[in-house]
């Protein structure tokens, strides 16, 4: 039994710790107060076995507003168990290896208990049947930070999950690009396990559902010129085809995204993905030969082929060459230092003026 000490109120506290005094079957969490930093036993009968320093938890309020990411504070947490109790030394470690870890999102748990598995029968997949599937059922995501792409996905039936790292992240990295590979991913899994059942790809990734469609139904053969994740629609529209010719039915159904714990499926397929920026498997790595262009802003460089903010940023470039050009009160006051347009656009949005 695992108890949230800091979060019951003292007449909790009171009525519990008779039962606590006379058992040994449990672990407390608590937070340390004070500036003091100095241990105190919730009560006598109780020893510590484990500290760390900036805990990681949940955001105040995580499940009114579906946060998944996990807030980092400035406080000690200390856990405790009963003086009578025994664990081993490699136990205790790995709850030392937990109260240290530094990941900012939990790991879901997914565990065969009935309460369990009839928390999931009311998530958005449990109510849609999905878990009651009778083919394969392959949660995909794609994770893009700091100009680095992952792609990921779990299976159901099988509780396992795989990833790769997308290269190409000069030539123009995008969300839709990752979450594209995560289904190509799940896809040639499918292929490999040579597993002639029905499919269903759930994605969180509206703008990839929309991408893909023009792909599917009679009649219609689009040119992947132009398509910027052409390299890898072509394979995954490959994998459909032969699907299609073998007649194995693929599913594609949306999910929503990071709700906490509601779809375990869409946050175990969002961990491989993060995985996948990291993993050394680098996958569609080869250059799309479009030029790239580089600039510098507030001492950070971007780099990004033609698109719209490069279109921007270089009229703004011209803009500014322009201006020296001229003489005048709107050149004057365009260069005007915190009297600029966007000063002039914070005027216009304050309604109390």
């Amino acid at each position: 039994m695992v108890i949230n000490w800091p979060g019951l109120n003292d007449k909790e506290k009171a009525e519990l710790i008779p039962t606590l005094s006379i058992t040994d079957n449990w672990i407390l969490l608590t937070h340390l107060q004070g500036a003091s930093n100095k241990s105190q036993p919730p009560f006598g009968e109780s020893q510590r076995m484990a500290r760390a320093n900036n805990k990681c938890s949940r955001h105040k309020g995580w499940w009114r507003e579906g946060k998944d990411e996990l807030a980092t504070h400035s406080m000690t947490t200390e856990v405790w168990m009963s003086t009578r109790g025994q664990i081993s030394e490699a136990t205790r470690m790995a709850i030392q290896e937990a109260l240290e870890k530094e990941s900012t999102k939990d790991t879901p748990s997914f565990g065969t208990e009935d309460l369990e598995e009839i928390h999931r029968s009311g998530t958005e997949a449990g109510l849609l049947g999905i878990y009651n599937f009778p083919g394969a059922v392959y949660a995909t995501d794609g994770s893009n930070d700091k100009g680095v792409m992952g792609a990921g996905y779990f299976k159901l039936e099988e509780l396992r999950g795989g990833c790769c790292q997308l290269g190409r992240g000069e030539g123009g990295n995008s969300s839709n690009r990752a979450e594209l590979r995560a289904a190509c991913l799940a896809l040639e899994d499918s292929k490999i396990q040579q597993d002639r059942k029905p499919i269903i790809l759930l994605s969180d990734s509206a703008c990839f559902l929309s991408s893909s469609q023009k792909w599917t139904g009679e009649g219609k053969s689009p040119f992947m010129h132009g398509n910027p994740d052409a390299d890898i629609m072509r394979d995954t529209v490959q994998l459909l085809r032969e699907r299609i010719e073998q007649g194995l039915p693929t599913i594609f159904i949306k999910i929503k995204a990071h709700r906490g714990d509601s779809d375990p499926l869409n946050e175990l397929a969002d961990r491989w993905a993060d995985e996948g920026r990291q993993s050394e498997n680098v996958r569609w790595s080869l250059p799309t030969n479009r030029p790239i262009f580089y600039w510098t802003d507030n001492g950070t460089t971007h780099r990004s082929p033609m698109n719209p903010t490069v279109k921007k940023r270089i009229d703004f470039q011209v803009s500014q060459q322009q201006l020296k050009i001229h003489t005048g009160s709107t050149s004057n006051f365009l260069t005007r230092e915190d009297s600029s347009r966007d000063l002039l656009g914070k005027f216009h949005k304050d309604r109390s003026v």
